[in-house]
């Protein structure tokens, strides 16, 4: 199974065997083209992603040593994303389907962060729990059959990725934010600004950061922002971003915890930008709810976006029966 993935600033292409064994995957980040603007330009992802797709899809298949004849179908991500990067993977896509007589199979990237647990561990005993955390989104999955994900939880306005990306900004910190913030915290002290855990209703798996985010911004410039920032020294701003930090992965931890006591999920697993943070994963396994469960914690290229996880996922639907037609569309949002 051929993968490409395009939904945003990764440029990746990808040969998945089985639906479990990688044969090769190919990422190219776009940071350093966006530093200049704090943030992903659209249009100049797009642009990035015409010029790299080809040349990776080719790459792909020398790295696993195999030739076109080879490949059974084609799996691209064709939900959610920026609508100009997607269509570049789906045209792509479309295109080698259709010359060399292969199946489509569309698959939901966020859906494809959740699957990549089996591409990490391929025995995982289900029902999964799923955290999926990154730059756009934040959600709970239940998985009782794979390549099927029932959300049970979402963000309402900031995803946990977002607040971490702000935070960094207004501390100073660079793009990309997650890491910026998490290299500085590391010199931190996590208990030097006490952040208020916004947890909902009692019984509420859905997650919001916008407040947290609020409370940085007021501390920096007191309330209604009548104050400039202030020029701190690194340990203040090692602290904060330390205190910071844990406030939102604490938020991840307890409800991912909330979740797996509530369902009978065996395996719990992790995916996306932000399953990357090294904290984050100190906090779940250290967990006594999450401690009862097996924990997958998938390698890190596997979190951040890649077309082995859409070429795994897609693998598996193609086993099942799934087929698209060329008139698949790229659509901006998720389910």
């Amino acid at each position: 199974m051929l993968g490409i993935e395009t939904s945003c600033d990764e440029t990746a292409v990808a040969i998945v065997r089985n639906a479990r064994d990688v044969l090769s995957s190919v990422v190219h980040s776009q940071v350093a083209l966006h530093a200049p603007y704090g943030g992903v330009v659209p249009e100049v992802a797009g642009r990035s992603h015409l010029d790299r797709i080809l040349p990776f899809y080719r790459s792909a298949l020398a790295k696993a040593g195999l030739t076109a004849d080879q490949l059974d179908a084609i799996a691209v991500t064709h939900r959610p994303g920026l609508i100009g990067c997607l269509l570049v993977g789906l045209s792509v896509a479309k295109t080698l389907a259709l010359t060399l007589e292969l199946p489509l199979i569309g698959v939901d990237h966020i859906q494809a962060h959740v699957d990549a647990a089996f591409l990490a561990e391929p025995e995982s005993e289900l029902p999964l729990l799923a955290l999926v955390a990154s730059g756009g989104h934040t959600s709970l999955y239940l998985v009782r059959e794979r390549g099927h994900a029932e959300r049970l939880g979402a963000t309402r306005d900031d995803a946990a990725g977002e607040a971490l990306d702000k935070a960094a900004a207004m501390l100073g910190l660079g793009y990309p934010g997650g890491p910026a913030l998490e290299r500085a915290a590391a010199n931190g002290n996590r208990s030097a600004v006490t952040f208020k855990r916004v947890l909902l209703a009692p019984d509420s798996l859905d997650f919001s950061f916008s407040g947290v985010k609020t409370a940085l911004l007021y501390h920096l410039r007191g309330p209604g922002c009548v104050r400039p920032l202030p020029d701190l020294d690194k340990a203040a701003r090692a602290d904060l971003a330390a205190s910071f930090q844990e406030a939102v992965m604490d938020t991840l931890v307890r409800k991912l915890a909330l979740a797996a006591a509530r369902t009978d999920a065996r395996t719990v697993a992790i995916g996306g930008g932000v399953a990357r943070n090294t904290r984050l994963r100190e906090l779940l396994a250290d967990d006594a709810t999450l401690k009862g469960r097996h924990l997958v914690f998938p390698p890190l290229d596997l979190c951040s976006d890649n077309a082995a996880m859409i070429a795994g996922l897609g693998g598996y639907l193609l086993a099942q029966g799934k087929r698209d037609p060329l008139a698949l569309e790229a659509v901006a949002k998720g389910i």
